[in-house]
C-alpha cells in the first residue's frame, strides 16, 4: 500500500470510530502495529540480559495495549491526532521499560553485577551495561521536552518512520521548515543528554 492511500485508510478508520464503530480501533492498531515492533526492537538491540526478561514482541505488545486504551478514552480527529497519539504511547512504553532496568535494584543491574567477571558489584563495560540502557530512557524524555513543534517532527520521522517530505505534507508545511526542525530536534536532545547519545 502507498504512503498516501494508507493515510486516506487511516482517516477512515478514525472516521469511522469517531462514528461508534470500535471496530475501527483494532484496524487503526494493526496500523501501528509494526513501527511497534520495529522500534522496541532497536532499543532491545544489545541487551541480551534485558531480553531475557522482555521480549520485544513483549514490548511491542504493551505499547499497543496502552495505545487501545487510549483510543478508547479519545478519538483522535485527524491521521496526525493519530500518529501523536501512538508516538506518545510508544515514548512512555520504551521510557517505562528503561527505567525498570535502570534502577540500582532493577533487573537488567542485578544481573550485570551478578554475571559480571570483573569483581562483585562491578558492572563490565560491555553491551549489557544497564546504564546504556538508561540513556534510551533519558533519550525518550528529552524527547517528551521538546517544544510542540520539534516533537511533532521527530514523531513523525524518528517514531514513525515517516520521510520529510510525507511529514510535510501532514503538518501543512514546506521540506524546508520539516528540515529545520529536524534539526533543531535533533540538536536539542544531544545537548539535553551532555552528548550522550543511545546506540
Amino acid at each position: 500500500m502507498e504512503r498516501g492511500d494508507q493515510t486516506t485508510e487511516i482517516q477512515g478508520w478514525i472516521d469511522r470510530l469517531r462514528a461508534g464503530d470500535d471496530s475501527a480501533r483494532a484496524a487503526l492498531l494493526d496500523c501501528a502495529a509494526g513501527r511497534l515492533t520495529r522500534l522496541a526492537r532497536k532499543m532491545l538491540r544489545g541487551y541480551p540480559s534485558v531480553r531475557q526478561w522482555e521480549l520485544t514482541d513483549d514490548v511491542a505488545q504493551n505499547a499497543a495495549l496502552r495505545l487501545w486504551r487510549s483510543l478508547g478514552e479519545v478519538r483522535p480527529t485527524s491521521v496526525l491526532g493519530f500518529i501523536r497519539m501512538a508516538s506518545t504511547q510508544i515514548r512512555r512504553e520504551l521510557i517505562d521499560l528503561a527505567r525498570h532496568y535502570e534502577g540500582p535494584e532493577g533487573m537488567g543491574r542485578h544481573q550485570a553485577r551478578r554475571a559480571g567477571p570483573h569483581g562483585p558489584g562491578e558492572i563490565p563495560a560491555d553491551s549489557d551495561d544497564p546504564d546504556r540502557l538508561a540513556v534510551w530512557g533519558e533519550f525518550h524524555d528529552a524527547v517528551e521536552a521538546l517544544s510542540e513543534e520539534a516533537r511533532e517532527v521527530f514523531d513523525l520521522l524518528w517514531y514513525q518512520g515517516l520521510s520529510q517530505g510525507e511529514a510535510a505534507a501532514l503538518l501543512g508545511v514546506t521540506v524546508r521548515v520539516v528540515k529545520y526542525r529536524w534539526r533543531a530536534a535533533r540538536l536539542e536532545i544531544h545537548q539535553r543528554l551532555g552528548g550522550r547519545m543511545p546506540e
